[in-house]
């Protein structure tokens, strides 16, 4: 049976709560919702930006997947929850920009988008991950 373990990295946020910012159990890695908080001050970033939050969430979660042995290339879906409708083309064109820089196999990772309540009033998106890591 394969361990379960959780993936930590300084290159991304501490959890806040009482989860890991990762785990990886096999081949599977499930990075937790990352927002756009920077990992040295824990500060949230670039409030009202929701482009700007949108790359610094993508910079954290690509940090724990990395942090797992996988690359940016090995994530298979990204979830990301908005709290305003309005922010969506925003967000899709920052998003686009990051995924098809690190996306180097040409295949893109497939994506939900939900619109919702997110923890802090400054956080405009939250994402998260999952990859599939082949070694």
């Amino acid at each position: 049976m394969t361990e379960k373990i959780a993936v930590r990295t300084d290159k991304a946020p501490a959890p806040a709560h009482t989860f890991s910012q990762g785990v990886r159990k096999g081949p599977f890695v499930q990075v937790s919702g990352q927002g756009p908080v920077d990992p040295v001050t824990n500060e949230y970033l670039h409030p009202g930006d929701v482009a700007a939050q949108t790359t610094r969430t993508l910079e954290n979660v690509k940090a724990i997947v990395e942090a797992s042995g996988a690359s940016f290339d090995d994530v298979v879906m990204l979830r990301v929850y908005l709290t305003k409708r309005e922010d969506f083309p925003i967000m899709n064109d920052a998003y686009g920009d990051f995924v098809t820089k690190y996306t180097l196999g040409g295949v893109l990772p497939s994506r939900t988008t939900v619109f919702t309540g997110l923890p802090r009033a400054e956080m405009l998106v939250e994402i998260d991950a999952v990859a599939i890591v082949e070694n």
